[in-house]
């Protein structure tokens, strides 16, 4: 039962990491004019233990999208 809840408190800490790293990248994409609309925790890495930590899904966008994504990378303004 410990294990369990040790288990519990890991995912609920991952989690918050990933939530938090969420925000702040959606924050910047959104500064640089981008938005990922497929962006999200993957909340199973989230409670993987062979995973060095959780993961951020940024799925699939339009080639609009990945234009103004290279240029945000490269430094370009908007």
């Amino acid at each position: 039962m410990l294990e369990g809840n040790r288990g519990t408190d890991v995912a609920l800490v991952r989690l918050r990491e990933a939530e938090e790293t969420y925000e702040r990248l959606r924050r910047a994409l959104a500064e640089a004019g981008v938005v990922l609309p497929s962006l999200r925790v993957d909340l199973a890495s989230c409670a993987d233990r062979v995973l060095r930590g959780p993961l951020l899904e940024l799925g699939g966008c339009n080639l609009a999208t990945a234009e103004r994504l290279a240029g945000a990378l490269a430094g370009q303004p908007r």
